[in-house]
């Protein structure tokens, strides 16, 4: 089912023959927005964007994309030079943001077709007044759940994104995840380190680069890389979140890994509420998404398919660092 939020575009949207479960009319604050339908199940959210207010300033369309599934969402552009601007649009796929339209024939389009960062990969500007302007630092400023320490403070004033991947099912793969984000990001031209924690999977995988450490030297690691743009860390069991700029929690959406799972914690899912919960290994379709939402009460922040190290995962490796605000360019 579909929600559709209209203002000067309502008799159009109004003409959709899609099943609507929810719909209204206006202009709205994001934070109202956010607040009416952060824990709202839906399987595709149709934004008039001008029914958000001060839509000309992006900062509010960021705040937006930040609190709900974008991949969810389609965004019907007003049709007019300033939303058009390549700088515009840029930013937009910055945030994740890939499902945009001017007009209803694309939105039924997007509703069947989505886009990837590979559809709209040449509208991307990477300098576009977003970062820094020599692609070493996020064009969204670092969020997440650390807890104003002295040392993230340090880390993340100076640059670092500190990424922290944990896995929720068993074997999920947080260790290769965590390689291969390196390992795309270094193409992609960006200073990377990654660190495991509390084992030595690393030595598996043929890179000096990798870095293993114990526990309690996680945080001793992390500012002797302090210079680097991003700083990947598999946290395993060990890892301590609250030195992360922000976290992705990896479930693998079999039966057998998430029934193991909730037996371990019956209330995982609770536990992590508004926190990045990544699909992994996962063949599940967006309805089925919507459907494992409903029932674990939870939201999905990324769909990430099976990946294979040998194959060039390119795509859907920057389809996640830009859902997760980390410019990123196709050079």
């Amino acid at each position: 089912m579909n929600v559709i939020i209209s203002n000067e575009r309502q008799a159009e949207l109004g003409s959709l023959d899609i099943e609507v479960i929810k719909s209204i009319n206006g202009t709205f604050e994001a934070d109202e927005l956010i607040q009416m339908f952060s824990n709202f199940f839906f399987g595709r959210m149709i934004l008039d964007l001008t029914a958000l207010k001060n839509y000309r300033d992006i900062r509010n369309l960021q705040k937006f994309s930040m609190s709900l599934d974008v991949e969810k969402i389609i965004v019907l552009l007003p049709d007019t030079p300033e939303c058009l601007a390549p700088q515009f649009l840029s930013r937009l796929i910055s945030m994740g943001i890939y499902n945009f339209t001017t007009n209803l024939d694309g939105v039924n389009y997007l509703l069947q077709n989505p886009n990837t960062y590979r559809d709209v990969a040449h509208l991307h500007q990477i300098d576009d007044g977003g970062g820094s302007g020599d692609g070493g630092a996020p064009v969204v400023a670092p969020v997440g759940n650390n807890d104003g320490t002295t040392l993230v403070s340090n880390i993340v004033s100076g640059g670092s994104y500190i990424l922290g991947v944990k896995n929720l099912t068993d074997h999920a793969g947080a260790t290769m995840l965590t390689y291969l984000l390196k390992q795309e990001l270094i193409r992609l031209g960006r200073s990377v380190v990654a660190i495991e924690v509390g084992r030595k999977d690393f030595m598996f995988i043929n890179d000096k680069e990798l870095v293993s450490t114990a526990k309690d030297g996680l945080a001793t690691e992390l500012l002797k890389y302090r210079n680097a743009s991003v700083i990947l860390v598999d946290l395993n069991v060990d890892g301590d979140e609250k030195l992360c700029s922000d976290v992705i929690y990896l479930v693998e959406p079999s039966s057998l890994k998430l029934n193991k799972m909730m037996r371990k914690d019956s209330r995982v899912f609770e536990k992590l509420k508004g926190k990045k919960i990544v699909l992994a290994k996962s063949m599940l379709t967006l309805q089925d998404i919507t459907e494992f939402e409903y029932e674990a009460k939870t939201k999905v922040f990324f769909n990430l398919p099976p990946m294979d190290e040998r194959q060039d995962n390119s795509t859907v490796l920057q389809d996640l660092l830009n859902r997760l605000g980390i410019s990123t360019y196709t050079g």
